[in-house]
């Protein structure tokens, strides 16, 4: 019988699972509340319990598991197999998650940084169509990446490689979390789109129902910004634009450095689709030297909230013999 991947994606407001064949497939999942309480102490215990659980419901065994792998938030120590700083998760000390996962479940585990894990995914099953050199940005509350070059993903020496968020794109801009300024994060973000929008709106004189919206204290969205761009909103549209030119930035560096096949966008900012990527594009070709303008591709993202247990499941791949 052809044994099963485990994929555990580890969120700060649930943990999603999927049980997949060894090519990949999905052929079950599932999630959990994340239950951050008491330091996050409950995550491991309740992660273990809910692979049990379902081992039992699908009438499984642990031998007929190659092994389970997790990408996590917060610093991870692949060798060790465990994780530390993950605030979103309360994890403020050092956390045994290989051991403890491996003990209470007698299958073998490995683990990764949730953004390089998408990464995984998405070169896999998805955008990357399992080509050897891929770049991926993923935009949600932050802007976070992975790279895969000659077909493994790249770490560097303290585990910050493939950190996309923080390439600077405006030097003396916007104070970054990290402590520098400037960083793509900054600028192409959820957040960082309606922070463009706040500070463009100010300078703006013209008619335009976001400035109105801004001006008036109420709430917007990213999606709210990329929406009335859409509806040819001018301010809407000058905002879009700017952050296009950050990203196209980006990509134009990383396409020089790397020549990856295809970077990859994905992450809830890039729900704007084809009218984001099209701006994206056209500033990467500014920013790119021939050859890459020539053989790098700019594709969205295809998995979706599946890339996370896809790639996490291609770690445990190490383990087939």
């Amino acid at each position: 019988m052809e044994k099963k991947l485990i994929g555990v994606d580890l969120g700060g407001t649930t943990v999603k699972f999927a049980i997949l064949t060894e090519t990949g497939d999905i052929q079950q999942k599932w999630s959990i509340e994340t239950n951050v309480l008491d330091e996050g102490s409950h995550i491991v215990p309740d992660i273990i319990a809910s692979i049990n659980h379902h081992i039992r419901l699908f009438d499984m065994t642990a031998d007929q598991f190659v092994g389970i792998g997790m990408g996590s938030p917060g610093t991870v120590n692949r060798a060790d197999g465990t994780v530390i700083g993950a605030y979103n998760l309360n994890w403020k000390t050092l956390q045994n998650v290989q051991a403890d996962i491996e003990a209470g479940t007698q299958i073998p585990f490995a683990i990764d940084n949730d953004a390089n894990v998408a990464a995984l995914g998405e070169r896999w099953k998805g955008a990357g169509e399992n080509d050897d050199e891929v770049a991926f940005i993923t935009l949600g509350t932050g802007v976070g990446g992975g790279i895969i070059a000659n077909g493994a993903l790249l770490h560097g020496v303290a585990g910050a490689g493939g950190e996309v968020g923080h390439i600077t794109v405006e030097p003396n801009g916007y104070m970054c979390t990290c402590g520098k300024h400037g960083c793509l994060e900054q600028y192409a973000s959820a957040t960082g789109v309606v922070r463009v929008a706040r500070d463009m709106a100010e300078e703006f004189a013209g008619q335009s129902k976001l400035k109105e919206m801004l001006d008036d204290g109420q709430e917007i969205t990213s999606k709210l910004v990329f929406d009335l761009a859409k509806e040819n909103d001018v301010l809407g549209k000058m905002v879009v634009d700017k952050v296009s030119y950050y990203l196209g930035l980006a990509c134009g560096n990383l396409g020089n450095m790397l020549n990856p096949a295809y970077i990859v966008i994905g992450g809830g900012v890039s729900a704007a689709g084809t009218f984001l990527l099209d701006q994206v594009t056209k500033y990467f070709k500014q920013f790119s030297f021939p050859t890459v303008r020539s053989s790098t591709s700019l594709k969205l993202a295809q998995l979706g909230n599946e890339a996370g247990v896809i790639g996490a499941a291609s770690l445990a791949r190490q383990f087939i013999k």
